[in-house]
This record gives C-alpha cells, structure tokens and sequence, in this order.
C-alpha cells in the first residue's frame, strides 16, 4: 500500500484523531498513489497511525478514513459507517417531525467528504473529496439498500472540488427523475424544495431547530427577516402570530418561492411584505427611514468558506450586524448567524459585541445557537462546527 511518511515531530494532529493531513507535515509519499487512493499515515520513525484517502493536489492531502490501521477500506466499510450515520438520524428525528434532514455529515460521521439530506422520498449527495467521489459507486448503491429512497441526485457543485482537482457534477444517479420541486414536511409546515438548483442542497436544513426557538419570541412583534432565501424564518414567524414580517432576499426567484410558502400554509398575508434587493443597501435605507423592528433575523450566505478569508468576511458581518442593533426597538430581539467555517464562535461574537458598541447599545446575549443535531460535531474535529448563532437584546 501507498503511504505518507510524516515529518519528524508532525504526527501530534494525527496521533489525536483529526482527519485532516496538511501537505506540509508531509516528509514524501511512496508507492505513486492515485486520487483518492488509500493509503497509510506513517511517522517518521516508521509507526503506522491511520489509513487515509490520498488528494494530490489539494492543502489537505489526505482525509483519514480510520486509525485501525487493520482494517479494510471496502464496500463494507462504507456500508457500516452510512448505516450508523443514518441510524443515528433516525433515533434523532422522529418521522412525524419531518422528512428532511442530513444523513451523513461528513467528517463528523467518519465519512470525509460525504454529505447526505434527505428530502422526502429523494436523496441529494455531495461528494466533496478525492476519497469519497473514488468510492462514488459503491456509496450510492449502499444508500440505495440501507434507505430505500426512490432517488439519488448528485450536487457536488460546489467549489472546494476544484481544490481537490475534481470538475462539478451534478444529476441524477439513481433512481426515478426529480421533480423540479419536492414538498417536505417541517414541524407541521410544508415547504417546496428545489434540490436540482437551491442553495446549498437546497434546505437550510441546519437551521430547524432555531426556526422552532424564533416562536418563542416573534408573538406580537415586528419581525424583520433578512436573507430570508425561501421564507422558513418568515413562515415560522407568522406562524407564532407575528405583528408583521418583512423579508428580504437579492432573489426574485426565492422571494416568488417564499410568498408560495406563506400561502401554502395557510398563513395571514396582509402583514406581510417583501423586498427584493441587496439586504446591506435596504437595511441602510430602512435606518435613514428611521423604521424600527422588534425582532431582527440576520441569517447571511457563508462569507468566509476559509480563515485566510475571516478579515474581510469580518467586515462583512460587523457591518450587517451594526445596521440591525440600529433598526431595533427598544426590547429588540436580534438573531443572527455565520455559517463560515473561517468565522470561530469566539470572533463570531467580538464581531456582534463590536457592532454593538459601534451602534452605542448595550446589548445581552440570551443564548447561543448552532445547527440542528442532524449535523453532529465530532469532538475530533471542531470545524464540523460552522454554524454559529446568538439571540441578542437591547433593553
């Protein structure tokens, strides 16, 4: 078998269980792996540590599969690992909750690169490395056995296969035709899923859970939804007997889709309204108009996919974040959000806690907030957790 010889001194990572193999910890590599080979995790004194899938080209050049250096890297060892992801989900999330949700979370799931959600009787997969597009086969006709799911749609179009020097891919793999859009159920509401041409697989599944907390404080308030995508956050709003909501997107597709979503269940429309437009120029426009909100919901696209990107996408969220703490009315409720990897839950809130001061207002944290528990974090590897949130008021 091929193998990474590590640098002297360079195993430390490896030794406490982190997937990750940075290309420069490498002291060489034998035996002319292929992409997404596998291969061994050796030190420098020649110990074996773990097995690996070897991406020539990417930062990361390998994404370790296990540290039992003994076992075979097969079609049962993926069978085994996606069942005991979806077991998981299945014990998570009861069935009446929803259809939707992530059955493999990557690394989290000892899965590098693999990404499952569910949508109703559909599965939309990400292959996301070297590895997992090797083992593509055999990963989809084990999810095919182990869920029984009338499809599988590929959405590996995302730009981190580049880095792993693998082209975009996207259609169906399995199965019969997807339908352009799939209804889902959530916590009782009924959404529309684009899985061919949505944002990330088409969901923000991630966000369930804070979207079932924003009830508990959108009852008599003026909500303000801000890259509202497809309306869940407004849904739920209205749903908890909001005053009024009005949501922004840069979408006119995903505002048109977040309208059907109000209307499809069944919930009031004449306090309701929308903007379509850049959320950063409307939120200046709606401070020089001096309006003012009761409940802020800040839930931007990823900024900073990367830390050498966390400077500028800090800007980004300090500017946002200063806006809202302006708009907010007295007893204001801000919930706001980064899904950058590159953002940590601390400078996450040294960016918000900035913004305050910068707004002149004393604002409190009432609770932390992350993704929903279909999106595990395994203790070996904190970068599962990209999702960050904070509950916020200004008395």
């Amino acid at each position: 078998m091929a193998a990474i010889i590590l640098k002297a001194g360079r195993e430390k990572s490896v030794r406490q269980l982190h997937p990750w193999v940075f290309s420069g910890a490498i002291e060489k590599v034998t035996g002319a792996p292929g992409f997404g080979e596998t291969v061994e995790i050796v030190t420098a004194k020649d110990k074996r540590l773990a097995l690996a899938a070897f991406s020539p080209t990417s930062k990361i050049r390998a994404r370790v599969w296990t540290w039992d250096v003994d076992q075979k890297i097969d079609e049962g060892f993926f069978r085994y690992r996606l069942q005991r992801a979806i077991d998981l989900r299945r014990q998570l999330i009861p069935g009446d909750v929803t259809d939707a949700m992530r059955l493999v979370h990557g690394e989290s799931d000892g899965l590098p690169g693999i990404v499952v959600d569910q949508y109703g009787d559909v599965l939309v997969l990400q292959l996301l490395s070297a590895g997992a597009d090797r083992w593509r086969e055999v990963i989809v006709q084990s999810l095919v056995e182990l869920t029984g799911m009338d499809a599988v749609y590929e959405r590996s179009d995302v730009e981190v296969r580049k880095l792993e020097g693998l082209d975009e891919r996207v259609g169906l793999l399995h199965g019969k035709a997807v339908p352009d859009r799939i209804v889902i159920r959530e916590s009782g509401f009924n959404f529309w899923v684009d899985v061919k041409n949505g944002q990330k697989t088409g969901f923000y599944l991630d966000q369930r859970q804070n979207r079932i907390r924003l009830t508990d404080y959108a009852k008599d308030r003026s909500v303000l939804n801000c890259f509202c995508y497809t309306g869940a956050f407004s849904v739920y709003a209205l749903a908890a007997r909001a005053k009024e909501v009005l949501s922004i997107d840069s979408s006119a597709e995903a505002i048109q889709q977040a309208r059907e979503h109000v209307a499809k269940n069944h919930l009031p429309t004449e306090n309701t309204s929308w903007i379509e437009g850049d959320v950063f120029k409307e939120l200046r426009l709606l401070r020089d108009r001096n309006k003012k909100f009761d409940l802020i919901v800040l839930d931007p696209p990823k900024f900073a996919p990367t830390a050498a990107q966390a400077e500028q996408a800090a800007r980004g969220y300090k500017d946002i974040n200063l806006l809202a703490f302006k708009l907010l009315a007295h007893n204001g409720i801000l919930f706001t959000f980064s899904c950058s990897g590159g953002i940590s839950t601390e400078l996450f809130q040294k960016i918000v806690a900035g913004a305050a001061a910068d707004a002149g207002v004393e604002a409190q944290i009432l609770e932390h907030l992350a993704q929903a528990p279909d999106h595990p974090v395994a203790l070996n590897f904190p970068e599962g957790a990209y999702l960050k949130g904070l509950i916020c008021r200004v008395p």
